[in-house]
């Protein structure tokens, strides 16, 4: 090729992507704005380009053996259009062969490709020109003063479009380019030549390379670099600026099988539900009012993205990427467009599907505002940056539902709740809410829609064999239609259940069985507003106009019942599908409108509503520069294309918003708008499913429950509020005593112990009652306790004192016979001074026991204990010294007998004298030392207070009893040595007798009064003072009354002296004279 001379080549500015290549070495390349990865090439379609001019730099290019450079320029390879291309001038001409190739048949126009391209498509096939390095520098703008430069012929390199290319990953040998910063060049730059190369040949060698990429381009059939393609069906109006939205329209999908031999085909959409369909055009109402608003964004139309997840969280998060790149490719944060036109995201329904869509734009400052998710988790701003919602957080219903179940009094339920980490959440929250309350949770069982019949049967045997009526479902709907429909099936109709906010009582996705499960259902619905004019808009939908409103097609077959023509029936020959008649187009739809999309409950569909509003007024406020607050101001005011997400969420946090009627709106700090709920009854009434509005739950005014509780109708098993507990309820006077192993609602009722009472129901403990009361029958009450004595009003005491008195009067009746007849021989034999001292003691003996009858009282307590013992010892010391006066007077009958001197009256006084005097003084200490004293017993008897008499030191009081006890041992054992004295005038047989009963009464009294209590231990010790008393009387002196009055023939000297010498009666009856009244 002859050599040319030109003007030297001039590039403008070049950006380079930053690429790490190994094993690549090149000088430190700072490329804004993109950092590439390592140069592992994938699949890229290559666009034309047309190369500018070019200031070609210094090269030091690989040696001959190794690969080019195109591998580094692939990334954006452009077609290229190289304009004449002039080397810079060198010391001598080229020297070596033209290279040979076909000539380029194409050039450049006015800045775009020629349509025509290279014949071959790769850099001449010749050898590379010959001849030395150019020397010199390339000049600027001028030519140079050396020798003549070698000028090549003008070069125009065609346009290249390069097919699909699938590059495999490259080994780059070194290379050494230039780095070129800064802002474009005033001039060109001179470049200095490399030292033993040329310009000429440098410049030659990058034209190579460069030709021999754009060649390689067209062996390989894919894209250099591309990205994977994401099926997603999109719906979309255009508008200056567009409002994203993820929706689920299809309640389920379905994901094929992988076979591992080809790329997995994506999850497809199945169900079509018209009631999820109307949130979607609510959504379309809304934009449509804002457009035809002249208030709202005047001279701003909006448009919007629509997707629909399917219930599927893959393809709502990729739905969501999908919007917000605005390209069938979803990527993070890439923005493909010039310009961004979408500013937010309306969605997700339901926050399993919120969730990961959330995550994903918190990191890119993306708003979201969803109409339906009520998970408290969303509130958190750390988490969860972006997230906003028209719906009331789900913390406000677990208060409501925890509140309800006590309300209806129900101590014992049971649970259901989706099986993911939102049903397992708010599962556990509400769990505790109410086990907070004191009712409990019979079982937590877990249900999604992708649970195998056989799980779903378990959890039906779960609940068929519970003995709960009531169970409170936090789960969406779509979750638990093939449980309500098998529960049905098992005849498991009776359960009530109370539903949380999550699941929409929605009659068209549920079968008829399933409406039979649900009649009486109780649920909860964040509170609406009026839609007007959204009924109408509903009416005009048609297919006709299908490409403004999506699905259309969908709503049409399943409100008619019909297909359209050409249209896919799933299933075999005998599916239904195939005999519906063809759909036509003149079907009225505007009639179905009120039952098709049931707008008696316009719930999440109006919030969906509230979201556009709140991004039209937040993008009003931003493109007029109104501050949202008066301390701060966002954004920037002009074209709306340039408004930025970030900028959108900054004011749709702070801006009120209001939809054409109601109240102002704004969102507090966590994002969420003040809450409010309706209670609704779910009331299958003739056929027809109707939710009607039985009560309202506010937060905001005090978190008080109104509820019409005659409003509401159960299921046919409960005209009342059912029962739901595990046991029944716990009566006044009874306490809950929980059943090991049990739930804390499991428990059996246990009556009060004695002393305690209750006196409400269910209570958990009994409690004393204070110490001068006691439970009444029922232990559901404290009443005074009776104050208890041994009275005269009661039958024992009176039965004591009659009893008293009549041995009373039988004493005195004997003393009175043995005065009236002291001068008979028989009264004399029984000396007659002791006699009468026995028998005024014993008087004395009867009397002391009325003492012990009635109120003790500061008086009669010292006088009970210590009269009766001196009195009875009295008669004891009598006894004892009539026996030793017998035993005298018959041992004394021997002549010269030392005994004699002690016949007479001098013996029994002493006798009598010294054994009353110990026990006056035993009893004076008593009453000296520590004196019995009336007190108040609450001990003895729990339920009774005893009025007694306290012995103060008991020491006494048994010391007294034993000296008693003592002088009857003593003349036990005397009268017992006397016993075979002659009969008529022995008495010692007789006070053997009236001894031993003595002695077996008091001990027989020891052990009775120690182990009777109150007024009992009175009773005992007055029986036993009759008792020893009375058999005294009768032993000794009724034998003697008997001769005396009845057998007056033995009452004579002559009869008591028979069987005995005369002078042996004649000692023992000496006694002081007695003048007879006879």
């Amino acid at each position: 090729m002859a050599s040319h001379t030109g003007p030297p080549l001039v590039v403008p500015p070049l950006v380079v992507p930053l690429l790490v290549v190994p094993p690549l070495v090149m000088p430190p390349l700072v490329v804004p704005p993109l950092v590439m990865p390592p140069l592992v090439v994938p699949p890229l379609v290559v666009p034309p380009l047309v190369m500018p001019p070019l200031v070609v730099p210094p090269l030091v290019m690989p040696p001959s053996g190794h690969a080019p450079l195109w591998p580094c320029l692939l990334w954006s390879c452009p077609l290229w259009s190289c304009p004449p291309l002039v080397m810079p001038p060198s010391g001598h001409a080229s020297s070596g062969p033209a290279p040979s190739g076909p000539a380029p048949s194409g050039r450049a126009h006015s800045g775009r490709a020629s349509s025509g391209r290279a014949s071959s498509g790769r850099a001449p096939s010749g050898p590379a020109p010959s001849g030395p390095a150019p020397s010199g520098r390339a000049p600027s703008g001028r030519a140079s003063s050396g020798p003549a430069p070698s000028v090549l012929p003008p070069l125009v390199l065609p346009p290249l479009v390069l097919p699909p290319l699938v590059v495999p990953p490259l080994v780059v040998p070194p290379l050494e380019i230039p780095l070129f910063l800064g802002s474009p060049l005033a001039e060109p730059h001179k470049v200095p030549a490399l030292r033993g190369h040329h310009p000429e040949a440098s410049m030659r060698r990058f034209l190579q390379a460069l030709l021999l990429l754009c060649s390689l381009g067209e062996g390989h059939p894919g894209p250099a670099c591309s990205l994977q393609s994401w099926d997603m069906d999109s719906f979309s109006q255009p508008g200056d600026v567009l409002i994203g939205g993820v929706f689920v329209i299809h309640s389920g999908f379905v994901f094929p099988r992988p076979t591992f031999q080809e790329m997995p085909q994506p999850a497809s959409c199945k169900d079509f539900q018209t009631r999820y369909y109307r949130d979607f055009l609510g959504l379309i109402f809304a934009i449509d009012e804002v457009n035809h608003s002249p208030d709202l964004l005047p001279n701003i139309t909006l448009g919007f993205r629509l997707y629909d997840s399917c219930m599927s969280e893959l393809r709502a998060t990729g739905g969501a990427l999908t919007v917000m790149s605005e390209m069938r490719n979803p990527a993070p944060g890439y923005d493909c467009h010039e310009h961004s036109h979408v500013v937010g995201i309306v969605g997700e329904l339901f926050s399993a599907l919120s969730l990961p869509i959330a995550r994903v734009l918190g990191v890119l400052h993306v708003p979201q505002i969803s109409h339906g998710s009520t998970l408290s988790a969303l509130s958190n701003k750390i988490n969860f940056p972006s997230f906003l919602r028209t719906v009331p957080s789900n913390m406000f219903q677990n208060t409501a539902l925890t509140r309800l179940v006590g309300l209806f009094g129900w101590t014992y339920v049971g649970m259901l709740v989706v099986d993911n980490d939102v049903g397992e959440q708010g599962g556990q929250v509400i769990r505790a809410g109410i086990e907070k309350a004191g009712s409990c949770v019979a079982f937590l069982e877990k249900i999604h829609l992708s649970y195998s019949m056989a799980q779903i049967q378990r959890v039906v045997d779960v609940i068929r064999k519970s003995s709960v009526n009531v169970i409170v479902l936090h789960s969406p709907e779509v979750h638990v239609k093939v449980l309500l429909d098998s529960l049905y099936d098992e005849e498991v109709t009776h359960k009530v259940f109370i539903c949380s906010a999550s699941f929409a009582l929605i009659p068209g996705i549920f079968t008829r069985k399933a409406w039979k499960v649900l009649n009486g259902t109780i649920g909860l619905i964040p509170s609406t507003g009026a839609m007007p004019g959204f009924e109408e808009f509903l009416g005009s939908l048609h297919p006709s106009r299908y490409n403004k409103y999506p699905l259309i097609r969908a709503l049409w077959e399943k409100a008619f019942s019909c297909r359209w023509p050409g249209g896919e029936i799933q299933g075999n020959k005998t599916d239904p599908a195939v005999f519906l008649p063809l759909c036509t187009g003149e079907e009225d739809l505007g009639g179905l409108v009120p039952s098709l999309f049931e707008m008696k409950d316009l719930s999440y569909t109006y919030h969906a509503y509230l979201a556009v509003f709140a991004y039209a007024q937040a993008l009003h406020s931003l493109l007029l520069c109104q501050a949202p607050t008066e301390k701060s101001h966002y954004g920037t005011c002009g074209d709306a294309r340039d408004t930025q997400p970030w900028q959108v969420l900054n004011y749709v946090k702070r801006t009120p918003f209001r939809p054409n009627t109601g109240e102002p709106i704004a969102f507090n700090a966590d994002g969420d708008i003040p809450a409010a709920y309706e209670i609704v009854n779910v009331q299958i009434l003739n056929g027809s499913f109707n939710l009607v509005k039985v009560g309202r739950f506010d937060p905001e005014a005090g978190d008080s429950i109104l509820l019409d509780i005659s409003s509401i109708r159960w299921n046919e098993r409960f005209s009342q509020v059912p029962p739901s507990m595990c046991s029944t309820n716990c009566r006044p006077g009874s306490w809950k005593a929980p059943r090991r192993g049990q739930p804390i609602c499991c428990y059996d009722c246990i009556p009060c112990p004695l002393g305690d009472i209750t006196n409400t129901t269910d209570a958990a403990e009994c409690f004393t009652c204070p110490r001068d009361q006691w439970p009444n029958e029922e232990q559901n009450m404290c009443v005074p306790k009776v104050i208890e004595f041994l009275s005269y009003q009661e039958p024992l005491g009176i039965f004591l004192a009659v009893t008293v008195i009549i041995f009373f009067l039988i004493t005195l009746s004997i003393l009175f016979i043995f005065m009236k007849y002291r001068g008979t021989p028989i009264i004399k034999a029984t000396n007659r001074e002791l006699s009468f001292i026995l028998l005024v003691s014993l008087t004395l003996c009867f009397l002391c026991c009325l003492i012990f009858i009635g109120s003790p009282s500061p008086m009669t307590c010292p006088l009970r204990q210590t009269l009766f013992m001196v009195v009875f010892s009295i008669s004891i010391s009598s006894v004892l010294a009539k026996t030793i006066m017998v035993i005298v007077a018959f041992k004394a009958t021997k002549m010269h007998s030392p005994l004699r001197k002690w016949l007479g009256p001098k013996i029994p006084r002493t006798v009598v004298a010294l054994c009353t005097t110990a026990q006056v003084g035993i009893c004076g200490a008593w009453l000296l030392l520590s004196p019995p004293f009336p007190q108040v017993n609450a001990e003895i008897e729990k339920h009774k207070l005893i009025r007694e008499c306290h012995e103060g030191q008991s020491l006494f009081f048994y010391v007294t009893l034993g000296f008693m006890g003592f002088l009857a041992m003593v003349s036990f054992f005397a009268a017992f040595l006397a016993r075979n004295l002659p009969g008529s005038y022995n008495e010692a047989k007789l006070i053997t007798f009236s001894m031993l009963v003595f002695c077996s009464v008091w001990v027989s009294f020891i052990p009775a009064h120690l182990s009777t209590k109150g007024k009992y231990t009175v009773s005992v010790q007055i029986f036993a003072i009759l008792a020893s008393s009375a058999g005294l009387l009768a032993c000794i002196f009724l034998p003697k009354c008997y001769i005396v009055l009845l057998r007056p023939d033995r009452n004579s000297r002559g009869r008591l002296t028979s069987g005995a010498s005369r002078q042996h009666i004649g000692h023992m009856v000496q006694e002081p004279p007695i003048t007879s009244n006879r």
